[in-house]
């Protein structure tokens, strides 16, 4: 049983009230899942299988979370806590799940883990390429370096100039717009410029 000196630190330094939470929970881990790995994950104490998250528990200055990583999956696969994990808030050990309960759903995230493949996220469509207005075009032509410097933006830099010159509703709006952009970009400024390094 390999134990994570920085999950004994985080442990030590948790709350009096979510210290026992926390032990009992690792323990529990390592009867069920004797080969489980220990791991720092996001700040928190983890459990992987084969590289995989188990579940991850952490302490609050009030609570304490136990979150297995694939808990839709598990148990009767209803989410409970949303982002508290599965079973809310815990204050005491007594929130806990009895041992038994406890154990099979260690046991069953073990087995979800070594036999069915990662949940894969639904892949978005991509956003069409932005479209340069006519009238932006016509400005750039006319200021070589204010597009060289578009030119040398990665696409969402650009898409922020073109989304915001063809979102005007009016032309005078357009024109102001077209005037400002080409401004900032002959000064090497993006679009969002004021809010960067914030």
């Amino acid at each position: 049983m390999s134990r994570e000196p920085r999950i004994d630190a985080y442990i030590a330094n948790a709350p009096p009230f979510a210290r026992p939470i926390l032990e009992k929970v690792r323990d529990r881990v390592h009867d069920v899942v004797p080969d489980v790995e220990e791991a720092m994950k996001w700040s928190a104490p983890g459990f992987t299988l084969d590289g995989k998250i188990l579940l991850i528990m952490a302490s609050f200055k009030a609570h304490a979370a136990l979150n297995f990583w694939r808990g839709q999956e598990i148990g009767d696969g209803s989410p409970k806590a949303g982002a508290m994990g599965q079973f809310g808030k815990l204050t005491s050990i007594d929130d806990l799940p009895a041992d038994a309960d406890l154990d099979a759903l260690i046991r069953e995230a073990a087995e979800l883990s070594r036999k069915a493949p990662v949940s894969r996220k639904t892949k978005h469509e991509p956003k069409p390429a932005p479209e340069l207005h006519p009238e932006f075009a016509a400005a750039l032509a006319k200021a070589p370096k204010a597009k060289a410097v578009l030119d040398g933006f990665p696409p969402s830099a650009q898409r922020d100039y073109f989304e915001w010159i063809s979102e005007a509703k009016q032309d005078a709006t357009r024109q102001k717009r077209i005037a400002t952009a080409v401004e900032w970009l002959t000064e090497g400024k993006r679009r969002h410029w004021k809010y960067q390094n914030c």
